[in-house]
């Protein structure tokens, strides 16, 4: 599967940025949600592994999802979860997780490039197929990668491969609202995106009167919630695509507001504006 080959191309961009971290500087606090880079590492390597254990062993990711059932009904957080899932594996420090993620994603990858994309695998929510197991891991690495970039004050050089985060946000447009627990808006916006590469990408029908168009990294990261729809050039024409905009949310779970302005950026930007 070429989604595979993306997932491992997403994953060795984040490792380009992290090798050579120290323990002491994994303990560093994002702008998400206060986790430190030690805890977006432990995210990311044990959802790779349910990924592998999905496709390859279903009774140990049966066994890893009523763990994880337990956790939360305990109280607990994700990022309880996940330290407690690594320190028990060992991996206590920043350096011993990044070895093991490193190890894990180009496993995970080469495993899933060879899978069939048709194959059913459950996950937390409804089953779904191999290919979309594998571009949903690509997302979670994109999106949680993103507060890497960010704390660490690097300049994030996207590529095109980013059409697949872009897709989920695009087919997630009704999810979107009824995670909100609204009715979602008819028709949906027609969406033109510049890609990377400079190529357009378009979704949906063509409507001048209802439509989202700009920059595809800008968009992938509003429906992931890396970013305040304030702070990119997004432009929104009509009611839907505004509305959809403000709540665009494209991974399962409980409804999550979006960041504020100046939420979720780049600190040094932040400091770089005129007082």
């Amino acid at each position: 599967m070429q989604e595979a080959h993306d997932f491992l191309e997403e994953s060795q961009s984040v490792a380009e940025a992290i090798q050579g971290l120290t323990d002491a500087e994994y303990k560093t606090v994002t702008l998400f949600k206060d986790w430190t880079l030690y805890d977006i590492m432990a995210h990311l390597h044990l959802w790779n592994m349910a990924a592998d254990w999905t496709l390859n062993a279903p009774d140990k990711f049966a066994g890893l999802m009523g763990d994880v059932i337990k956790v939360f009904q305990g109280g607990s957080t994700h990022q309880d979860l996940q330290r407690e899932w690594a320190a028990g594996q060992g991996l206590d420090t920043g350096t011993k997780l990044y070895a093991a993620w490193a190890v894990g994603y180009k496993d995970l990858a080469k495993k899933y490039a060879g899978a069939d994309p048709d194959v059913r695998v459950k996950w937390g929510g409804p089953d779904m197929s191999a290919k979309s197991c594998i571009i949903a891991r690509q997302m979670e690495t994109w999106a949680h990668a993103q507060a890497i970039f960010d704390v660490l004050g690097l300049k994030r050089i996207n590529a095109d491969r980013i059409k697949n985060v872009v897709h989920i946000g695009v087919t997630t447009y009704s999810w979107s609202f009824k995670v909100n627990g609204l009715e979602p808006m008819r028709p949906k916006p027609f969406v033109r995106l510049t890609a990377p590469s400079g190529e357009i990408w378009e979704w949906n029908d063509p409507q001048p009167d209802n439509i989202v168009e700009g920059l595809a990294e800008e968009f992938a990261q509003v429906v992931t919630q890396c970013r305040s729809i304030a702070d990119t050039s997004l432009v929104m024409t009509g009611e839907a695509a505004n509305k959809w905009m403000g709540i665009a949310q494209c991974f399962a779970g409980n409804p999550e507001t979006p960041p504020a302005k100046g939420q979720r950026i780049m600190a040094h930007v932040i400091q770089a504006e005129p007082l």
